[in-house]
Parts: C-alpha cells; sequence; structure tokens
C-alpha cells in the first residue's frame, strides 16, 4: 500500500510540474510562424562566428556576443531554451540565400538593415545602430582619416557587406579587396597586404579590443548604419513578433543589462534600444 501510495504522489507531483511548465509556455496563434518555431525541434538561428564583441566561437566551440544574445532573447520569448537552438555559421554574402533557401529561420549577425535587402528579405529592428568606420596599422602610419584618403590606396572588405557597397559605390579611386570573413581583412592589413579595413565601427571595435598593440580604429563613421533581425518574406508575424519582445526587453531593462555586459566597455552609452522601423 506505501508503494502504491508513493507513486500516487509522485504522479500528482509530475501532472503538477507538467502543468506548470504548460502554463508558462508561449500560446501563440494556430498556424502561425510563432507557433511552428516554438514546436519545431531544434530553432535554426545564423550568426557570425568570427565577429569579436558580437558573434565569435568561445573556447568550448559555443556562439558567444552580443548578437547571440539578442538572438536567445527571441528564442526565449517564443519558449525556446538555448539548448533547442542549432546555431548556423552564417557570412555577409549568404544570409540573404540562407533565408531565401529556408536554411534558417531567422538571422542576427551584425545585419545592416538596407533598402535593397528589404526587398528581398523582413527586418526587425534595429536593435543597435552603428556606422562604416575604418581600422589601420596601429600608429596610423599613413594618416588614414577617413573613406576619402582611400585614393589610390587598398581597402579590405567583407564579400557581400554594407562597406563593400559603400566604397564601390562613393569612393571609386579606393581598390576594394573582399574576403568572406573578417580574419582574412585582419591579417591582410598587419602583412601590409591593404592599407585599411572597412566595415561598421562595432565589428571593428572588437576587433582592436583584441589586438589594440597593432590595430587602431580611426573613429569617424561616415555612414548610418542600423542592424536588424533578418527573417523570411513570407513570415511577417514573425517580424512583428520579435520587435514586440524587443520592446519588451527594453521596457524590463533585459536590453540594457545585454548591453551593458556585452558592450558597454568597450564602446560606452547607455544601452537604449533605438526607435524601431515598422514591419511590413
Amino acid at each position: 500500500m506505501k508503494l502504491f501510495a508513493s507513486m500516487a504522489l509522485l504522479c500528482a507531483v509530475c501532472a503538477g510540474a507538467t502543468a506548470a511548465v504548460a502554463q508558462d509556455a508561449p500560446n501563440f496563434p494556430a498556424g502561425s510562424t510563432m507557433e511552428r518555431l516554438s514546436k519545431a525541434p531544434t530553432l535554426r538561428v545564423g550568426v557570425k562566428f568570427d565577429q569579436p564583441l558580437f558573434g565569435l566561437r568561445d573556447l568550448s566551440g559555443k556562439p558567444v556576443g552580443f548578437d547571440v544574445e539578442i538572438a536567445k532573447l527571441i528564442a526565449g520569448k517564443l519558449g525556446v531554451p538555448p539548448e533547442r537552438i542549432t546555431w548556423v555559421e552564417t557570412s555577409s554574402a549568404n544570409r540573404e540565400p540562407f533565408l531565401e533557401q529556408g536554411k534558417v529561420d531567422y538571422i542576427v549577425a551584425t545585419y545592416a538593415m538596407n533598402d535593397k535587402r528589404k526587398k528581398v528579405i523582413n527586418f526587425a529592428g534595429p536593435y543597435i545602430v552603428g556606422g562604416q568606420d575604418l581600422m589601420v596599422k596601429k600608429g596610423n602610419p599613413l594618416k588614414i582619416t577617413g573613406p576619402a584618403d582611400l585614393a589610390g590606396r587598398k581597402a579590405c572588405v567583407i564579400n557581400g557587406s554594407e562597406g563593400q557597397a559603400v566604397l564601390v559605390r562613393d569612393y571609386k579611386d579606393a581598390t576594394v579587396v573582399p574576403f568572406d570573413v573578417i580574419s582574412k581583412c585582419v591579417e591582410a592589413l598587419k602583412n601590409g597586404s591593404v592599407d585599411a579595413v572597412a566595415t561598421t565601427n562595432f565589428i571593428l571595435a572588437g576587433l582592436v579590443s583584441r589586438d589594440p598593440s597593432n590595430l587602431e580604429l580611426v573613429g569617424k563613421p561616415f555612414t548610418r548604419e542600423p542592424w536588424g533581425i533578418g527573417m523570411p518574406k513570407s513570415e511577417p508575424d514573425l517580424c512583428r513578433f520579435a520587435e514586440k519582445s524587443l520592446t519588451e526587453a527594453d521596457k524590463d531593462g533585459t536590453y540594457a543589462k545585454l548591453y551593458d555586459a556585452k558592450l558597454k566597455p568597450y564602446l560606452g552609452g547607455e544601452g537604449k534600444l533605438p526607435e524601431l522601423d515598422p514591419c511590413p
């Protein structure tokens, strides 16, 4: 009898725990993108693995950084814990193809929101706003103060990035050298193959923080670059959900805590969510 009583008590406890989990789980409209993602075995999120401060593998191989935390924030609002996330390495050049081909559910990967990309995908955001800047060798021996000083010089960019587009369009006298990952640009700058690296000031600040004895940030952004969460054009409900999640995180202080922990020591600022662009 004692055994049966113990088993009954255990079942009651389990049932109560199950009910509590079910009660806490998000309740999404039937047929919505959020319902599908919340119930999927894994959530596939595109991030970069070579961007200090934003998306970088740690010693255990796990991605870390501000973009990764924003991605986990959205996943958490979907009811998806970190262990159910599959992190997909994403480069600047393959972000739109990955979304169009269904290889990822959304992307948080230093993704600048521009009109060309908005024709292909949706963006939720911006969750942070930066601008294109330049990185040079420590001491700036060539006295490069901005993109106009790149005339007749070589500037390394990430293939498919906003930096590449801006230099090709507006600074035609510069020789643009594209690579698929930023680490190759850093090596090219160090060995003298290029004279500068052009990309978002946030990314460059992260690179300089890792090697301040060899690298220097010019510190004069020449564009305004809002970063957003990329998602398929066919899922506007997910865009609205992501923006609601960001707004809630800003109001309850979660966003500020993430910013303070990951970025403030290197970039300063108050960690306030920028004004969001409306979703389609």
